[in-house]
């Protein structure tokens, strides 16, 4: 299984979302082809409701520990509860390019 399949795995297990998509944005980074090191991850979920950003994300880094001790080297977390998804239209951010290291 991919590390890709284990992060959409365990968040799907533990968040119930009514929306999530995780993306392998390693191929924007200083990394060789094929790695799995850095991944954008929007969920929207009721599990997010009456937390602040910052405990969304402290949940995320406490599920995804094994991953990020073993080779994930950053996740850009965009986490909603359904109705600020619906205030933002139900659109995803987009990535800033790298910014660091050379290829």
């Amino acid at each position: 299984m991919s590390v890709c399949e284990v992060i959409e795995e365990k968040l799907a297990e533990e968040f119930s979302p009514l929306h999530m998509k995780v993306e392998n944005e390693s191929y924007r980074h200083s990394v060789p082809p094929g790695s799995e090191s850095h991944f954008k991850v929007t969920i929207v979920s009721d599990e997010f409701e009456n937390l602040r950003v910052v405990a969304r994300h402290q949940k995320i880094y406490q599920l995804l520990n094994e991953e990020l001790r073993s080779g994930v080297h950053a996740l850009a977390l965009h986490l909603y509860t359904a109705s600020e998804w619906e205030e933002k239209g139900g659109s995803e951010p987009m990535s800033p390019p790298c910014q660091g290291g050379s290829k």
